[in-house]
């Protein structure tokens, strides 16, 4: 008589319940991985964006500036860098911070994550062509900007020479 090949219910009912209680464990880790990911991520593309704007102030020989933008084509935001920035050539020593030509690159950040600069940084960040950061005034420019995700954070300090450090603080 051929054998019958199979699970039998009590079998499939301990294998479902195992697998819940091993998912109920790993559930709230994921979750932390996710925001610890998007953190790490949302740092990196925005050393990325000033790591372009020095190097494009640099190779122009001209200011280039990164500021907070809700639209992508003009400085502005309410969020602070949480609704994004651009970068864009200019402006002049004295003039608004606003961008007179072509914008070189628009950045979005994703969802869930809170950018802030300090006073110093909040509205813009500038690099003249040797590299330095440098306010509308031609003032030396050091500041940072930390970028929250959940209850984790990173803080990216601009020294005065204009390179960014990234190191762990709290929101």
């Amino acid at each position: 008589m051929p054998r019958e090949h199979g699970l039998t219910l009590i079998e499939l009912m301990v294998t479902l319940a195992v697998a819940a209680i091993l998912i109920t464990v790993a559930v709230p880790g994921f979750g932390s991985l996710v925001a610890e990911q998007r953190l790490v991520t949302t740092t990196n593309q925005f050393v990325t964006a000033l790591h372009l704007t020095r190097s494009e102030a640099v190779k122009r020989g001209a200011r280039v500036t990164l500021c907070a933008s809700e639209d992508g084509s003009s400085c502005g935001s309410s969020n602070g860098y949480s609704s994004g920035w651009i970068v864009f050539e200019g402006p002049e020593p004295g003039a608004p911070v606003q961008p007179a030509g072509e914008v070189l690159r628009v950045f979005t950040p994703g969802s869930q994550v809170v950018i802030n600069g300090d006073n110093v940084t909040s509205a813009y960040i500038s690099y003249v062509a040797t590299g330095e950061t440098r306010r509308m005034n031609n003032a030396l420019l050091m500041g940072s900007v930390t970028v929250c995700a959940g209850n984790q954070a990173r803080r990216i300090v601009i020294s005065r020479t204009g390179r960014p450090r990234v190191e762990q603080t709290s929101c």
